[in-house]
Order: structure tokens, then sequence, then C-alpha cells
């Protein structure tokens, strides 16, 4: 077997909840022939297998009886048209590394997106985004390792469906494709985007590196470490309902915040939702509601997959309860077999 392979492997340290869940093996990646092999080596065939970067939205229910291939395929590289910049990134890059060096590099537009963890191959299937930014409003493409025709496929971001933590990736393609590589496009007629929360006081002449740094300053404060407190970031989706829920839910919380979200919808935070519900620093066990941050669950040391996902289970029907909205997990709850599930 390759030296890379460990069997029956501890998943602790490779998703950023730190729970100890196993693995029956593990293998490290850092290019699309190696992630082939893995798919079609005899060795492994019959198992479930799990493509996992930096596990930053994961959260595993019990040990996984597959192969987890973590991603490391790296690559930056740059070309220019007349008015954009387009860069080619390998999936196993680093997400804020990647956001980073765009700035340092005078190609600026993602610094809205700054300190979201992860990789660069997980930002397209969540469509990763914060501050009125999204990952689709800069995706040129996205090719993927089709695992069912064994070729690699380019995808134009129009037929990768995007939508709110949404991709063709969590839906048709589920299960068969693997992000190999992004390509992103980045104007050179940059204009800030202020529109969001702690941004819009920053005024129309701040520059691309004031923004990424509010937006660093502004997610450390409210986001914990998951290196000190372990967490998957945001648990929940933000939900969309009815102007009509929403104006029954004026009346008796007139304080609630809101942003447009099409016709006849309307974004509610849900991290609000669970405040306002008397819910931070709820705990079951080691697994907590973040004290800062209430969209945030925590394990505060030696959590268990059961103890969070009762937590997860007491926000969703508290606020169902509260104010007639069901929650959804934005974080991965998989199972045995690498399904979703809790």
């Amino acid at each position: 077997m390759p030296a890379s392979v460990i069997f029956d492997a501890d998943l602790a340290e490779h998703h950023t909840f730190g729970i100890s869940v196993r693995s029956r093996a593990l293998m490290v990646v850092d290019s699309v022939a190696a992630l082939a092999n893995a798919y079609q080596a005899e060795a492994w065939r019959a198992l479930p297998k799990l493509v996992v970067g930096g596990g930053s939205n994961l959260l595993f229910t019990e040990d996984f009886g597959g192969l987890v291939i973590l991603n490391r395929i790296a690559g930056r590289e740059v070309t220019e048209s007349a008015n954009h910049f387009h860069l080619h990134l390998g999936a196993g890059e680093n997400w804020h590394e990647v956001v980073a060096w765009s700035l340092e590099s005078g190609m600026p537009g993602l610094e809205n997106l700054a300190l979201i963890p992860g990789t660069v191959g997980a930002a397209p299937v969540q469509n990763i985004g914060a501050y009125g930014v999204e990952l689709a409003d800069f995706c040129e493409y996205v090719d993927y390792w089709d695992c069912e025709s064994a070729e690699r496929v380019r995808l134009s971001a129009e037929q990768c469906h995007f939508g709110y933590r949404e991709s063709v990736f969590k839906a048709g393609l589920k299960g068969r494709a693997v992000v190999v590589a992004v390509g992103l496009k980045l104007s050179k007629h940059w204009q800030p985007k202020l529109g969001y929360g702690p941004l819009s006081a920053l005024g129309v002449d701040s520059t691309p590196q004031a923004i990424f740094d509010e937006v660093c300053r502004v997610r450390a404060s409210k986001l914990p470490d998951p290196s000190a407190l372990g967490n998957a970031g945001s648990f929940f989706k933000n939900p969309v309902i009815s102007e009509t829920l929403f104006s029954h839910l004026q009346q008796g919380h007139p304080q609630i915040p809101s942003y447009p979200a099409g016709e006849g919808q309307i974004k509610v935070p849900a991290g609000w939702l669970i405040d306002n519900a008397g819910l931070k620093g709820y705990q079951v066990g080691d697994a907590a509601v973040h004290t800062e941050q209430a969209l945030v669950l925590v394990n505060r040391d030696k959590a268990s997959s059961a103890e969070v996902t009762a937590l997860a289970r007491h926000v969703v029907a508290t606020v169902s309860e509260r104010y007639g909205i069901e929650l959804e997990p934005e974080v991965r709850i998989l199972d045995a077999q690498g399904k979703a599930g809790w």
C-alpha cells in the first residue's frame, strides 16, 4: 500500500470540531492522478469514500467505515484579459491564504470572504459567502473528477447551479464529483461591497486591505478559533422565509433583523433567532452554543458526536416552537457510510 495510507485513522485533527472518530483508512492525495487511483485501485474500490479538505464543515456522527481522502491538490496560476484577472486554483489550497495572496498580488475582490475556514475545493460546493458576497459572484468554472466516468470535467459557473449555500455538487453531482480546481474571475475595476453589517461604516473610500482587515477583525471577535475551541463555524443556514411569515414575526419581535432574498422572500439571521430564544451558552455535555455567537456550536472539551447532535436538535426544536421556522444545518452531518443524516 502507498506510504501515505493510514489505517484505523483518528480523524480528530482532520475536522475542526476535533471530535475523536475513526476511519477505516486515510489517504493524502496531491494530484488528480493520485485521486483517480484512490477511486480506481482494487484495494479501495468497494469502500465508501469521503473527500475532505480542511474539515471545517463536517460533523461525524459515528466512525467512518471507509476511506477518507485528504485533498491536497495545490496550485495558483494567474492570467489576464483586458478587464479581469483569471485565477486557476488547486482544490487543496487554503481559502483564506488565497484571499490574502490575491490582495498582496494587487488583485482585489475576495476581501469580504476573508477568514472563512476550509479549502478552495470546498468553496463552490458550499457556495461560501459572507458580508453580501458569495463565491458565485467570482466563479468562472469548476473542474472536478467524475468518479463514475473516471474523467476530469469542467463546469461553467452557470452549470454549477449556485444558490444560497447550495450547488450542483450538493445535488445532482453529490457523491459523484470531487472538485480538483476552481477558476475565479476578478474585475480590474474594483468596487467596494459595503452594504452588509459592520462594513457599512467603512465608507466608499475604503481600500480592499481595510475591508479585509475589518472582516478579519469582526470574524475573529465572533467566531472561536477551532484550534482552541472545536467548531465548524456557522452550524445553521440563515433561513429564508415568506414576507407573510416575517410580517407576523415582526408583530411580536419588532427588532428582528432581515435582508431581502428575492421576490416575496426575506432572509432572517439564524444567530439572532437562536440568541433571542435564550440559547446562548446552552450546553449538552461538552457541546454548547457559543456564548459570543449563537450560530456556532462548540466542543468545549471532549464532546461526543451524540452530544453535538442532541444540542443541534434542541436548538432546532426551540426555534421552531418559538418562531415557526425550521432551521437547517449548514454543516455536513455524516454517518458511517458518509451519508447525510442525524
